[in-house]
C-alpha cells in the first residue's frame, strides 16, 4: 500500500456538478460502475442517469446533486483504493464531508448517499424559495464581514457568515432582504465585490434549523466507526477520532459556518504538503491555492486526472529510489 505521509484528500460540495460527470469512469472501471448501480439501487432512483446524461436543470436539484457529488467521489476513491493508495488525512466541504466520512470508514456508501438524499431534500423544503439567499464577498477579511453584518442584520432576520472559504472569499446566508440590505454597506467596508449566489436555499445559517431537525434522527439511526484515516470536521476544523463527537458535529455542521481555511490551516500545521480533490470540479483546488501558495494541488475528476495522479507518484517513487 501507498500511504502517501504528507497527503490529505479534499471532497468537494454543492456547486462542482455537471452533466457527464462520472460517465467515463463507469465506462472503464467494474468497481466504478457498481458504485454508481449502488446508489440507483440504494435511492431506488436513476441517479447514474441524471449524472450521465443530466438534464442540467434535474441534476441541480439539491436532493439530486447532493447525492452525484457523493457517488462521483466515492467512486473515485474507491479506484484510489484499488490501486493501494492511501492519503495520511482527508476532509470535505460541506456536502463533501459526507464523502471524507466514507473514505476514512467511519459510515457506509449506502447510509452515506442516503443520508445526503434527504440532506438536500430537507434543506430544500426548510426555507421557501426565495425567502432565503446566499452572497460571496470577496476582497474583505472574515471579521470585517461579520462585524457589518451585525451593524445591518434587521431585527428577527437571520444574516450571518456561512462559508469561510479562503482569505478575502467569506460567504453569507440568511433571509433575502438580510442578505439585500448587507450588499451595499459590506461594498462600503472594502470589499472588492459582493455577489448573489444562484443557490435555493441559504445553507449553513439557523433558517437551516429544521432540516437539521428531521436529519439528525436519521444520523443517530446509523454507525459511525473510529476513523481510519486523520479526519478534519467542518465544524471544528480541527481533528475529530470520537465516532460519537462526529456524529454530532456532523448535525452541528447543517446550520453553522464551514470553517475552510482554518482548516486547510491545520491540515498544513500538522504535515500535510499535498492536497489531492477527489471528486466533480476544481474548486477546492482553487481555494487552497489562495490559502497557500506552497503547497502541492492536484485533482482528480475522472480517468484522465486519475491516470495523471498515478503517474505523478511512479515519478515520485522512480525520484527517490
Amino acid at each position: 500500500m501507498k500511504v502517501l505521509k504528507n497527503t490529505a484528500f479534499i471532497f468537494p460540495g454543492q456547486g462542482s456538478q455537471y452533466a457527464g460527470m462520472g460517465m467515463d469512469i463507469c465506462d472503464k472501471f467494474e468497481i466504478a460502475r457498481e458504485i454508481f448501480y449502488t446508489a440507483d439501487k440504494t435511492l431506488d432512483f436513476p441517479l447514474s442517469r441524471i449524472c450521465f446524461h443530466g438534464p442540467e436543470e434535474e441534476l441541480k436539484l439539491t436532493a439530486n446533486t447532493q447525492p452525484a457529488l457523493l457517488t462521483l467521489s466515492t467512486a473515485l476513491w474507491e479506484l484510489l483504493r484499488e490501486e493501494d493508495v492511501r492519503p495520511k488525512a482527508c476532509a470535505g466541504h460541506s456536502l463533501g464531508e459526507y464523502s471524507a466520512l466514507v473514505a476514512a470508514d467511519v459510515i457506509s456508501f449506502e447510509d452515506a448517499v442516503t443520508l445526503v438524499r434527504h440532506r438536500g431534500e430537507y434543506m430544500q423544503d426548510a426555507v421557501p424559495v426565495g425567502i432565503g439567499a446566499m452572497a460571496a464577498v470577496m476582497g474583505l477579511d472574515s471579521e470585517s464581514v461579520a462585524k457589518t453584518l451585525d451593524s445591518v442584520r434587521p431585527e428577527g432576520r437571520v444574516l450571518s457568515v456561512a462559508n469561510l472559504n479562503c482569505p478575502g472569499q467569506v460567504v453569507i446566508a440568511g433571509h433575502t432582504e438580510a442578505v439585500n440590505a448587507a450588499l451595499a454597506p459590506l461594498k462600503d467596508a472594502g470589499a472588492r465585490r459582493v455577489v448573489m449566489l444562484p443557490v435555493s436555499a441559504p445553507f449553513h445559517s439557523a433558517l437551516m434549523q429544521p432540516a437539521r431537525e428531521r436529519l439528525s434522527p436519521e444520523i443517530d439511526a446509523i454507525e459511525f466507526d473510529i476513523p481510519t484515516l486523520r479526519f478534519y470536521s467542518n465544524v471544528t476544523a480541527g481533528v475529530l477520532t470520537d465516532p460519537e463527537d462526529i456524529r454530532e458535529k456532523l448535525k452541528e455542521q447543517i446550520t453553522h459556518p464551514v470553517r475552510w481555511e482554518e482548516l486547510i490551516r491545520n491540515m498544513i500545521a500538522d504535515g500535510i504538503t499535498r492536497f489531492v480533490e477527489v471528486g466533480a470540479g476544481r474548486v477546492l483546488s482553487g481555494l487552497v491555492r489562495k490559502i497557500d501558495r506552497s503547497v502541492t494541488v492536484q485533482n482528480i475528476s475522472d480517468s484522465e486526472t486519475l491516470s495523471s495522479f498515478l503517474q505523478s507518484l511512479s515519478e515520485t517513487e522512480a525520484e527517490n529510489d
